[in-house]
């Protein structure tokens, strides 16, 4: 029998991981170049530009937004089906299933904030990103945090999703193999927010 709910959750994890991990990672690096000063992070916007505008709008539709839009409302859907019980029990695993319900249910507000404040107002409305721009803005101690919460939350998000995959996908089968990749993925998520205070800082320090 056709188990619809079955490749529903594939499809669900399969978005999170490709589409919105990719992106994640392109932010993470694109930002990163801030370190470098305002020059090397507006080249590297600039190189970004470089992508002919009708491309980039299918990229947008098609290769983010849908998957988004898909991921976090089946995966809101989820969340409200989950029952969450680390206080519990209080073991590592339970306590990162319970922070991937709240971290998507977060993730789902701010990213509607930052695509509608950024993508829509700013840049749709023929403000170019730079620099000067995001300097600006992260000088609003809100807004700083705000986005410093946000991708963090969304690294988490995304290493403890690559985590789940492994397992639903049988990927890593058994107690061992899945306690190492977990760990794996928590080192890649201490070392990619480290990545992310360290650039959201230099707004602060430059």
């Amino acid at each position: 029998m056709f188990n619809v709910t079955f490749y529903i959750r594939r499809l669900h994890s399969i978005c999170g991981i490709v589409p919105m991990g990719l992106f994640l990672l392109e932010h993470i690096m694109t930002n990163a170049e801030v370190l470098g000063g305002p020059q090397a992070f507006n080249e590297a916007i600039e190189r970004i530009e470089l992508i002919p505008h009708n491309i980039m709008l299918v990229i947008e539709i098609f290769g983010l937004a849908i998957p988004f839009l898909f991921h976090m409302l089946y995966g809101l859907y989820i969340t409200l089906q989950a029952k969450n019980n680390p206080t519990q029990y209080g073991y590592a695993r339970n306590w990162q299933f319970a922070l991937q319900r709240w971290t998507a249910v977060f993730l789902f507000v701010f990213l509607i904030i930052h695509v509608v404040d950024l993508r829509i107002f700013t840049k749709g409305g023929g403000t170019p990103i730079s620099y000067a721009l995001l300097d600006q803005m992260f000088n609003n101690m809100g807004w700083f945090v705000l986005y410093l919460v946000g991708m963090i939350a969304a690294i988490f998000h995304f290493c403890n999703g690559v985590t789940t995959l492994c397992m639903t996908w049988g990927i890593a089968k058994g107690p061992r193999i899945q306690t190492f990749v977990s760990r794996v993925m928590m080192a890649v998520c201490v070392l990619l927010s480290v990545v992310t205070v360290v650039f959201m800082a230099a707004y602060k320090m430059q």
